[in-house]
């Protein structure tokens, strides 16, 4: 009862980010669209977008666009007082500057089915304002309070930046008090505290970027100059977004498309951790079956959701499979011969979840490596040592080297206790001292009962061996250290003597020549 109420916190928290990140997915899904040939270029004054051009008889949207901007900046360095006007000729809409030319409004730059009379009237009224206030800017009054107030702006952000930090940590102290407090800490208790903390230290992490990207761009904006490099950078980073770099059949696909089709797998996967949690916390753990079996039947299934889950992404996405089986093939060999050992420790792992020779839980032995088994992937095991140390092994070790399972199948393990006692000793009361250490010991069983079996003569003593039997033999060290001490205490009170080895030295005699 106690483990279920813990784990509420961390699988809502888990259920919310969840959904989060998948609403935040399908919407980059529906909003990229396929990058479409557009024939216009855009006209800006000092990075501010005013409209867009099309093409003409004599020109291309871009060669326009490019003739357009120029005359542009000329006007606004000029400092002339501006003045934009409309002029009719030869049924076409002519716009001047100062009375001087600057484009004609055609068909193709006429947009929501406005005629060219309508589509230049707005233009003049976007090209005079926009100019006036390029001029302004340029002044040295503006540049000063511009100056001023970003020096603001960085300060105010920089103490905003600061109560974030304390905002957050006020929330989560809030929710952890908030939270039943428990005698002593779990597993499930840990992973509760270690999900809050991770999903804090994101979010501060996105407001904070947030917060100064929001300024840095504010700051841009203030100045002619930098809004032009910002406004052009923009530009061309949306180009390079937007444009083709790889082509499969007849789709082209651009670098934002492979980057949502990468986050589209990233939140299958965590999908599939997800699914695969519940079916793990919520279903396997009240079937009855052991630890072992629903650990193997969670991480097939997580498998299996992500493999059909990428083949039915890959396919709404529109790529053609068939197109990809020759890189398949290629990609084939490439991992049979530069990615064997992963490949065999994959193998080792599906070998190991379905004729389970180990167990999560269990307690091995491979090599020098002792410890529970607490976890087995796809590629490795985790062991945690009688030292609480982690230690992650290849799935193939446990296929390849000598394994000591120590609760395969029945848990229940014998234990031997060596034990020497000097010649003079009464045997009867050794036996008796050593039944009396094991049935005192706790984590010895009573059934079977302890043995004790004379195994011989020493150099200097008698050599006995106690054999007691436990369930838990990964506190076999525990058990053994606690039986010694036991063993050491009845033997001085029954007067039991442990001796020292002993060596006899013969020294002989002989009469030796003198000159």
């Amino acid at each position: 009862m106690t483990q279920k109420r813990i784990r509420q916190p961390s699988n809502l928290i888990r259920s919310r980010v969840t959904k989060i990140f998948i609403a935040f997915i399908l919407s980059l899904l529906f909003i990229v669209a396929p990058a479409q040939a557009t024939e216009q270029a855009p006209v800006s004054i000092d990075g501010r977008l005013l409209f867009q051009v099309g093409n003409s008889e004599q020109f291309t949207a871009k060669e326009r666009a490019n003739l357009i901007n120029l005359r542009l900046r000329q006007i606004v360095t000029s400092q002339e007082q501006v003045q934009v006007t409309i002029e009719e000729r030869n049924k076409s809409q002519i716009i001047l500057v100062n009375q001087q030319y600057l484009l004609t409004v055609t068909q193709a730059d006429v947009l929501d089915g406005k005629t060219p009379q309508a589509q230049a009237q707005v233009w003049v009224e976007q090209l005079s304002q926009v100019l006036q206030q390029a001029q302004r800017e340029r002044s040295a009054g503006f540049i000063r309070n511009a100056l001023l107030l970003s020096a603001g702006v960085l300060v105010i952000a920089t103490a905003f930046h600061k109560f974030l930090g304390w905002l957050w940590k006020h929330f989560q102290q809030e929710i952890l008090r908030r939270l039943p407090a428990y005698p002593e800490e779990t597993d499930v208790d840990s992973s509760s505290s270690k999900a809050l903390d991770l999903l804090f230290s994101f979010t501060l992490i996105a407001a904070r970027i947030w917060l100064w990207v929001t300024v840095s761009l504010y700051i841009t904006n203030l100045f002619p100059i930098s809004r032009i490099w910002s406004y052009r950078l923009a530009n061309q980073l949306i180009q390079s977004l937007t444009s083709p770099i790889l082509t499969l059949g007849q789709s082209q696909y651009s670098v934002i498309y492979l980057l949502v089709l990468l986050a589209l797998l990233l939140g299958l996967m965590i999908l599939a951790g997800a699914v695969t949690n519940l079916l793990r916390t919520r279903i396997l753990q009240f079937t009855g079956m052991d630890r072992g079996a629903q650990e193997a039947i969670a991480i097939i299934s997580k498998y299996t959701i992500i493999f059909i889950g990428a083949i039915v992404l890959l396919q709404v996405w529109g790529l053609d499979l068939s197109s990809l089986t020759i890189l398949a093939s290629a990609l084939g060999v490439g991992i049979g011969f530069g990615f064997q050992d992963i490949a065999k420790n994959f193998g080792s792992g599906l070998i190991l979840l379905f004729e389970r020779p180990i167990q999560v839980g269990d307690f091995v032995q491979v090599g020098e490596i002792e410890g529970t088994v607490e976890r087995i992937g796809g590629r490795s095991t985790l062991i945690r040592t009688v030292d609480q140390i982690s230690i992650i092994v290849p799935n193939s070790r446990f296929l390849e080297d000598q394994v000591i399972n120590w609760s395969y199948k029945n848990p229940v393990s014998r234990l031997r206790i060596p034990v020497g006692v000097a010649y003079d000793s009464d045997i009867s009361v050794v036996k008796a001292a050593l039944l009396e250490a094991a049935k005192e010991q706790t984590g010895v069983l009573s059934v079977p009962t302890p043995t004790i079996f004379f195994i011989g003569f020493g150099d200097s003593s008698l050599n006995f061996v106690l054999l007691v039997w436990t369930a838990n033999p990964h506190q076999q060290y525990l058990i053994k250290s606690n039986l010694y001490f036991r063993i050491e205490e009845l033997f001085r009170q029954y007067h039991i003597r442990i001796p020292f080895p002993q060596r006899d030295l013969h020294i002989r005699s002989s009469n030796l020549p003198l000159e």
